[in-house]
């Protein structure tokens, strides 16, 4: 089981604004923060996404393969989470609609670059 994801930014507070905005669907608070991370969960110790500062303090870069999926409730809920990605500055990487058998997504890119998906099954 995943306890935590994280993501390289380098900038922190855009990618905040970002975040907060696009979780707040989800009904995500601020978790742990310090002045090199943020992150976000919808329950106190549960799965959460980190936004944070590579410790090396080298750029932030964008790992080919690497996607961070979240689960919506609904189809619609797919189509709000892709919807506001895109007008806070996301990039589209694949338009909200079936997948195969029962699963239903669409897929963007926040602004550094970070491949998300938002999916619902059933």
């Amino acid at each position: 089981m995943i306890g935590y994801v994280t993501l390289g930014t380098n900038d922190l507070a855009r990618a905040t604004k970002f975040y907060d905005a696009l979780l707040a669907i989800k009904g995500a608070k601020h978790g742990w923060e310090s002045e090199k991370m943020m992150s976000w969960s919808t329950s106190p110790g549960g799965a959460a996404l980190i936004l944070i500062k590579p410790a090396d303090g080298k750029a932030a870069t964008v790992g080919n393969g690497v996607m961070v999926s979240i689960l919506a409730s609904s189809k619609e809920e797919v189509g709000k989470l892709h919807a506001k990605a895109l007008a806070l500055g996301g990039k589209d990487e694949g338009a909200v609609g079936p997948r195969g058998d029962g699963f239903y997504a669409g897929y963007f890119r926040d602004l550094d670059g970070n491949k998300l998906c938002a999916y619902f099954l059933g």
